[in-house]
C-alpha cells in the first residue's frame, strides 16, 4: 500500500533538499536556536526524508558551519488543522557523512 509513491508510515528515500525543504527548515530555525541557545548564521538544508503520518514528518540535514551539521525532525500537521510547523526533535554534532535516520 503506498501513498503517492511513499509507503505509508515508512520514510521516503533520502533526497536532495529543495526550495520547499529550505522553507520548512527556515520556519523552525528560531525554535532550534531557542533550544540550543545559539544563533546560526548558516542554516542550509542539504537533504531530507519525509514520512506520512497524520500529517508529515520531515527529517532534514541542515548545514550550520563548513563541516557541522544538524539533523532536524519537523512535523507538518494536516492542512485543515491549520497549525504551524513544529520542531519535534533534533540531533547536533553531525557530519556531512552521517546518514539521515528516523529519530
Amino acid at each position: 500500500m503506498s501513498c503517492s509513491g511513499i509507503m505509508c508510515g515508512g520514510c521516503s528515500a533520502t533526497k536532495p533538499a529543495t526550495a520547499e525543504t529550505q522553507a520548512i527548515a527556515d520556519q523552525v530555525k528560531s525554535q532550534l536556536e531557542e533550544k540550543e541557545n545559539k544563533k546560526y548564521t548558516m542554516f542550509k538544508a542539504v537533504e531530507y526524508q519525509s514520512q506520512l503520518v497524520a500529517g508529515t514528518n520531515y527529517f532534514i540535514k541542515v548545514q550550520v558551519e563548513d563541516d557541522d551539521f544538524i539533523h532536524i525532525r519537523v512535523y507538518e500537521s494536516l492542512p485543515h488543522e491549520n497549525k504551524p510547523l513544529a520542531l519535534h526533535s533534533y540531533q547536533t554534532n553531525k557530519t556531512s557523512h552521517d546518514k539521515l535516520t528516523y529519530f
